[in-house]
């Protein structure tokens, strides 16, 4: 599975005259299209009106990201869509899980940012310890620096790898659902 995010797109005016598009378009997955050339005209292909009634879109249901990063109702449809496809999130599996991660410590807002100042590659300055706890991030770290092949092994286990990790990733490291998160 790749970035698997589908929308309902509405517009206010249809929703506030409560017309036969006040509930929105069919479901949109968002890997599906290129260009948002191509969702305007599915849009027009199901009746919306876009130099009309329906010029004010809004994203009306969402699925395929979490809905606490941001007030969906208020996030123009045409820029989630060009923010997740820039980003490669729609077409790549690792970049999807990656942003889902950052999206648990961080905001929508902020994944828009890292997109906008560095594109496809926002993610080269995030790396994912998937299913480690801090004590395997210290142990991680601990190896890394050498230090494993200074200090002889049965004098490391008076040594706390917990407390090392979580003072290393103090201000970088973050614990999300499935494991920890390293953002430089």
């Amino acid at each position: 599975m790749t970035g698997n995010v589908s929308i309902v797109i509405g517009s206010w005016g249809s929703y506030n005259e409560c017309n036969e598009r006040a509930l929105g378009s069919k479901w949109l997955d968002l890997s599906d299209y290129t260009d948002w050339e191509q969702i305007t005209d599915e849009l027009k292909e199901e009746g919306f009106i876009l130099d009309g009634i329906d010029e004010e879109l809004f994203i009306q249901d969402i699925e395929g990201l979490p809905s606490g990063v941001k007030n969906w109702d208020y996030t123009n449809p045409q820029t989630l869509f060009e923010t997740l496809y820039e980003s490669g999130v729609l077409d790549d599996e690792y970049k999807y899980n990656t942003m889902l991660a950052y999206l648990e410590v961080c905001s929508f807002d902020d994944f828009e940012d890292l997109v906008s100042s560095h594109g496809s590659r926002w993610d080269d300055s995030i790396n994912i310890y998937k299913g480690y706890d801090w004590e395997d991030y210290g142990r991680e770290m601990f190896a890394s620096c050498g230090y494993d092949r200074e200090i002889p092994e049965h004098l490391q286990d008076f040594f706390d790898f917990e407390a090392y990790g979580k003072y290393l990733g103090d201000y970088t490291v973050h614990e999300y659902s499935d494991g920890l998160i390293e953002i430089y």
